[in-house]
């Protein structure tokens, strides 16, 4: 396999709050092929958000490694950081707002980062025509932001992350304020550019059905990679399609969700699994001819179920609103 175009190692990030630290990525390892087009998914607070904003030169990880391409991330200075951040990434954000100009136009918008990075003339014109055409919007490239469905904004969003030609692509939530119909479109157009461009992105979405439109998706809880899904498309014989929904020639997509191990061999069991089972805190492994089979020890069976160090540190966060910050600040250090 090729070196990966991104990877993290061991990644870290703790933020200081209200002297408390609280831990957003515990030790999270990850990576991306060049090209790739993948989600990530997660509950709020998962560490997802912390995540795209570390590789997007946002933010800094407290520790690990982290490596965009030949960017080594921990390493740059503050003004590396923002050279990087202008001309190797592209960002989408949910809120337009905080992607478009709203009284310039979408053709102007386009040319907004390209007249920052020093551009001008009839170059930097012709270059935002074609990427407003590559989203389908040629025909809508002089109306000004307020004239745009929710859909289109989205759209010139992405044209404009694409500006400056950035090697990767982060967009957080882009489909999280349209309709269905016009988050397939937004889905189409991504993957259009993904193939078209052979650029990588890496879409936060909490939509559960993400996965029927990037290569694979991971799921990250508690700062950690939980599982990962990955798509792939079979050949099953024709008479047998009608069992599976599948089109005239066959093809049947498969979701496979794997657990994630660390090089630990540590892994996240579903949070419903061991709800049905009764794992508490505690297991057994047995070896069997299939694999390794986790049971609940017997004397757990019925004890309250542990708390996870995220949730005491939330609980901690509502204690320390009210007071008394110092004696929990001096419990957490000895964590």
């Amino acid at each position: 396999m090729t070196e990966p175009f991104i990877y993290c190692d061991g990644l870290v990030k703790i933020y200081r709050v209200a002297e408390i630290e609280v831990v957003a990525l515990q030790g999270l390892n990850f990576s991306v092929q060049a090209g790739e087009l993948m989600g990530i998914v997660g509950a709020s607070g998962s560490g997802k958000s912390t995540l795209m904003n570390i590789l997007g030169g946002l933010d800094r990880p407290t520790a690990g490694s982290v490596r965009v391409g030949d960017h080594d991330l921990l390493k740059m200075s503050d003004g590396m950081l923002t050279r990087y951040r202008r001309e190797q990434v592209g960002f989408v954000w949910q809120q337009s707002a905080r992607n478009l100009v709203p009284y310039l136009n979408a053709v102007e918008n386009v040319e907004l980062p390209m007249t920052l990075a020093g551009a001008s003339g009839k170059e930097k014109r012709n270059r935002a025509k074609e990427l407003l055409s590559m989203v389908s919007l040629g025909d809508r490239m002089f109306h000004k932001v307020g004239e745009l469905s929710g859909g289109e904004q989205q759209r010139v969003s992405i044209a404009v992350s694409l500006a400056n030609n950035p090697s990767l692509l982060l967009a957080d939530e882009p489909t999280g304020e349209v309709d269905s119909n016009t988050a397939q479109v937004i889905y189409d157009t991504l993957r259009y550019l993904n193939t078209e461009l052979h650029l990588t992105m890496i879409l936060v979405s909490h939509d559960p059905g993400i996965a029927r439109h990037v290569d694979r998706v991971v799921a990250i809880r508690d700062g950690m990679m939980s599982s990962e899904t990955r798509r792939q498309v079979r050949t099953i014989q024709p008479e047998d399609a009608h069992l599976h929904g599948d089109d005239a020639n066959g093809h049947h997509e498969v979701f496979e969700e794997l657990v994630v191990l660390d090089r630990a061999g540590r892994l996240q069991v579903p949070k419903e699994f061991l709800e049905q089972f009764q794992i508490r805190g505690r297991a057994i492994l047995d070896v069997t001819e299939e694999g390794i089979l986790i049971r609940p020890a017997p004397e757990d069976r019925n004890a309250p179920e542990l708390v996870t160090r995220k949730q005491q540190q939330e609980a901690d966060l509502r204690r320390a609103k009210k007071g008394g910050i110092g004696g929990m600040w001096q419990r957490l250090r000895k964590k």
